[in-house]
């Protein structure tokens, strides 16, 4: 253990160091894709594998990491998981065509699969249950920082340096998770973790992979179109098996039935209604900005970085709130600023003055943080630590599809305005009616937010109890007994 510093705040300075590194990547890339595009000389449909790709991997690994942690150590998987990143990243550095790299992505998604949902795992049982805000207020910062951060370092990296350099920036930060892990962090087994379900690995996979897939192609080629349809058809029904199969399972690696935890449920509900709405929002503004504002990828990541201003603003005092408020109302009044500023957007144009559009997006933030710190502490509050290693696993599976499918819908949505005001992207002479589109989608952005309020009411304070209660003190009031 490191002098002077408590074990807990090294499980999230470690922890913190595999989000960011994996949630920058997820953002960083995307603002490169027309450099790699040229760089490789790749078709629109090869290119899109980049990023689906990492997408599928992600898919496959985040459910096999709650059992993984479970069976070989928290510590050896996220060792494990952290050298597969770095390594993979440095070969997407040296990649020499379009498959290469394609290939080395997947890698990444394997390493990142298994980084946050054991990460997280790590943290919750590090923290004891009343502490699980302040813990929160640590996890939420990397959250917002790293894919805000993504679009400005990936498009000064782009502008000013090379391609190369948008993978190899994984490698100290990766490095330095490494050696951090192996020095001081210790090791967490269950003593019954059973063996891997393969019936529920080969039906998870499949299910999130062709659901993702089909989310991933709905924004480019339509609701209706055979693939989407097919893919997305299928992977609900293997979805649809996956849980009649984990349910019957007598050691189901996604024990589903932790969504019989009211608690554990609604916080799920409001995370996957909430970030679909966020994702979406989030997705248009630096196509906006880009195609429609003419600012390059690097001007675009500055104006949209107040966003990660406005968590950091939040997430400290909203930890301390969340003792004496609870989950419910922090977790509403997050989706109402977030979904206002979604509105506001409304009345932006090309005329708009970008310092207004950074004042928006700090606001916007601070809702973020509002919602994302007690919603990640009240989740994990009614969960065993056996079991919290599995239930990361669920959680981080639904912010996932969440994201993936805010992306896909917005985008259609995009698409569908654009024709409505006959109007093309990067074109002068229909920005007008470009603009209307983009106002109509962060209608749509501000509506899929709000909906998440509804679920957020739905969660009760009292049954986040055991993470509101204060140190040394009982949930009565009465002083705690030794060792709570």
């Amino acid at each position: 253990m490191a002098r002077g510093v408590e074990y807990k705040y090294i499980v999230a300075i470690v922890a913190v160091f595999g989000l960011f590194m994996e949630l920058l990547d997820a953002t960083i890339v995307n603002v490169a894709i027309p450099t790699l595009s040229k760089e490789f000389n790749a078709t629109t449909t090869s290119i899109e594998w980049v990023v689906t790709g990492y997408l599928l991997s992600l898919a496959v690994f985040i459910p096999v990491s709650g059992w993984a942690g479970d069976r070989f150590g928290t510590k050896r998987t996220f060792m494990f998981a952290t050298a597969v990143f770095t390594l993979a990243s440095l070969l997407c550095a040296l990649a020499w065509n379009i498959e290469s790299l394609i290939v080395f992505r997947a890698m990444q998604g394997v390493g990142g699969g298994m980084l946050t949902p054991v990460g997280t795992a790590m943290v919750f049982r590090a923290f004891p249950a009343e502490e699980r805000s302040k813990a929160s207020g640590l996890m939420v910062i990397p959250t917002t920082v790293a894919p805000a951060s993504g679009p400005v370092l990936g498009g000064f990296l782009i502008d000013y340096i090379s391609w190369e350099w948008i993978f190899l920036v994984n490698v100290p930060i990766g490095l330095v998770g490494f050696i951090v892990a192996a020095r001081w962090l210790k090791e967490h087994k269950e003593p019954n973790p059973g063996s891997l379900d393969v019936p529920g690995f080969v039906l998870a996979a499949s299910g999130f992979g062709s659901l993702l897939y089909a989310l991933a192609e709905a924004g480019s080629k339509g609701w209706t179109s055979a693939p989407v349809i097919g893919f997305g058809t299928a992977g609900l029904a293997l979805l649809v098996a996956f849980v009649f199969a984990e349910l019957r399972a007598p050691q189901p690696m996604i024990d589903v039935r932790l969504l019989k935890d009211r608690l554990f449920r609604a916080c799920n509900a409001a995370q996957f209604i909430g970030m679909t709405g966020f994702s979406a929002s989030l997705f248009l503004l630096p196509i906006m900005l880009q195609a429609e504002r003419g600012l390059s990828a690097f001007e675009s990541g500055l104006t949209s970085f107040p966003m990660a201003l406005g968590v950091m603003t939040a997430a400290q005092p909203v930890s301390r709130l969340y003792l004496k408020i609870g989950p419910r109302r922090l977790i509403a009044a997050g989706l109402v600023v977030a979904s206002l500023t979604s509105f506001a957007f409304y009345e932006v144009d090309g005329g708009t003055n970008l310092w207004l559009i950074r004042l928006l997006m700090y606001v916007r933030g601070m809702g973020f943080g509002l919602m994302l710190v007690p919603l990640q502490a009240a989740t994990f509050s009614t969960i065993s630590p056996a079991m919290t290693g599995r239930a990361s696993s669920i959680f981080s599976s639904g912010r996932m599809v969440a994201q993936s499918l805010g992306v896909a819908i917005i985008a259609t949505v995009l698409t569908s305005r654009l024709t409505h005001h006959g109007a093309m992207l990067g074109n002068p002479a229909t920005r007008s009616g470009a603009f209307e589109a983009f106002q109509d989608g962060f209608v749509i952005a501000g509506v899929m937010t709000l909906l998440g309020v509804v679920a957020a009411l739905v969660i009760r304070d009292r049954d986040a109890a055991a993470s509101m209660t204060p140190r040394g003190v009982g949930a009565d009031g009465a002083p705690a007994p030794v060792g709570h």
